[in-house]
């Protein structure tokens, strides 16, 4: 009787704790929020609320702001708000720009995975890496090198489909879109020809898995209020991020050895075509300033900015040309037209005729995948943390420490932004007697605006176009299973649920 009154005791006490400590919880989570001033914006829950829909966050949050087009999820100590207000995006991202930033919060949460990369730093350190990639990108050498990388690998993906399609083999497009924007990046960022679209890189392979599946974990930590204690305890969800990490710290500290040894045996390498030799020269200039880890850093964002944006858009782009068939061939036909193709059907001799001039023909194509980002934004939530109090251009006031987010997934589903027929996949929203017209970066923030505007969004929609022309000259897509629900996987980009199975079919070469 005397250990079962003990253990009865033992129970109640923790059970009286853990009410008190959730009491507590509570108490922090709601005292001084102003939760019901009208000069503040209505809140819609905290931010753990977020565990009950993590998987369909994007459409809960975008219920939200058709209701509310500024709300607010509180956290324990600041307020994180949610804006579809084009005004308010604007005012953060441009007008007060120097009144924003990325927070410790943010920081915090991202820094094991990117860490003072260009996506998760500001002041002094984002200048630098700003102007050193704003500086390589203006480079003809390397539009033109990165441009024939591209085509490179875009004819190696058709003969990847050709042999799916021959074998009548259905193919998961948005894993061969992931390899082969990596070998891209890679490539053009590094210098490096990983392979792993040719399947020949085993170490490629496992690095993409591992990166991809910490993109997933580090994003849960916004849900996962006990993050901070299974990292300390090496368990769970934090057990598997560090083991990814370390993969992949591995596998990119070996290219920096590599490329370093490479360059220490060049005599000239002023005219080296890839971004990494660039840094790697800073590097020399500042050991202190541009560290091996310093530089894993510089190499993970890019790749984040170069691989996952890329491949998340083409791998919905190519889900609506499925959906929307007559759309899918009247690209196929402005290809055609635009190339002047002459009925040869060798990829390499096709893939040669893509010059920057036809390129930029392809209206259609380009509103296409502009649309394709508006309902499918390849960040899809981003946002900054304000260092001082400020009032929004909608009136509602932010406090020093408060998160505020912009949705551009939800954005793009806002009829007063975008008309009735916001949830239409309409590419001619976006063409004026047949001409691509943009439209503002506020409105349409798929590439961030203001200062920190995405330095590759020509590179981007290259690399889109050059692939998108290639596979829908030679190829009709059709998806596997029509009732397929395609659900994105939440995590920083906007990646499809267990990939997209397709069916190809050859073109006829005289159609």
């Amino acid at each position: 009787m005397d250990i079962l009154f003990s253990v009865v005791t033992l129970a109640a006490t923790a059970v009286f704790i853990l009410f008190i400590s959730f009491s507590f919880f509570l108490l922090r989570i709601y005292t001084g929020k102003s939760l019901r001033s009208s000069l503040h914006p209505p809140v819609k829950g905290t931010v753990f609320h977020q565990l009950f829909y993590f998987n369909r966050i994007y459409d809960e949050l975008t219920s939200y702001a058709r209701e509310h087009p500024t709300f607010r999820l509180l956290a324990l100590s600041h307020s994180e708000f949610y804006t579809v207000d084009p005004r308010n995006v604007e005012h953060v991202l441009k007008t007060r720009f120097n009144q924003y930033s990325k927070g410790e919060y943010n920081c915090t949460i991202v820094r094991d995975l990117l860490g003072d990369g260009i996506f998760a730093v500001d002041g002094d350190r984002w200048r630098q890496q700003r102007k050193l990639a704003s500086s390589e990108f203006s480079t003809r050498v390397l539009r033109d090198f990165s441009c024939a990388v591209f085509r490179r690998n875009a004819a190696k993906l058709a003969g990847i489909v050709s042999e799916h399609e021959m074998g009548k083999q259905t193919l998961d497009i948005q894993d061969l879109l992931m390899k082969c924007t990596l070998d891209s990046i890679f490539k053009v960022g590094f210098g490096v020809d990983l392979n792993c679209l040719g399947g020949s890189s085993k170490d490629g392979t496992a690095f993409i898995t591992a990166f991809d599946e910490s993109n997933g974990l580090v994003y849960w930590r916004y849900a996962d209020f006990l993050w901070k204690i299974k990292r300390l305890f090496n368990v769970g969800s934090e057990a598997v991020l560090r083991k990814n990490v370390k993969l992949i710290d591995d596998f990119v500290y070996q290219v920096i050895r590599n490329k370093r040894k490479e360059l220490s045996s060049q005599v000239h390498c002023s005219d080296k075509e890839d971004i990494l030799s660039r840094f790697l020269a800073e590097s020399e200039k500042d050991p202190d300033k541009m560290s091996d880890r310093y530089l894993r850093d510089i190499i993970l964002n890019f790749i984040i900015a170069g691989k996952d944006t890329t491949a998340t858009t083409l791998s919905w782009f190519f889900y609506m040309m499925c959906k929307h068939p007559l759309i899918q061939e009247k690209i196929s036909q402005q290809v055609r037209q635009v190339i002047d193709d002459d009925g040869c059907g060798n990829v390499d001799d096709f893939v040669g005729k893509l010059t920057e001039e036809k390129l930029d023909k392809m209206h259609y194509l380009h509103a296409a995948l502009t649309e394709t980002l508006r309902l499918y934004p390849a960040v899809p939530v981003d946002g900054k943390c304000a260092e001082i109090d400020d009032i929004l251009p909608d009136g509602f006031k932010v406090k020093q420490g408060d998160g505020v987010y912009y949705l551009a997934y939800s954005m793009g589903r806002m009829t007063n932004i975008w008309g009735e027929d916001a949830e239409e996949f309409r590419p001619e929203r976006w063409l004026k007697n047949g001409i691509f017209c943009p439209e503002s970066p506020f409105k349409f923030v798929s590439f961030h605006a203001g200062p920190r505007i995405c330095l590759g969004k020509e590179f981007a929609y290259r690399q889109m176009k050059i692939i998108s022309m290639v596979l829908l000259r030679f190829f009709k897509f059709q998806m596997e299973d029509e009732k397929q629900q395609v659900r994105y996987k939440t995590m920083f980009t906007l990646h499809i649920d267990g990939g997209l199975k397709l069916r190809a079919f050859a073109r006829l070469v005289s159609s």
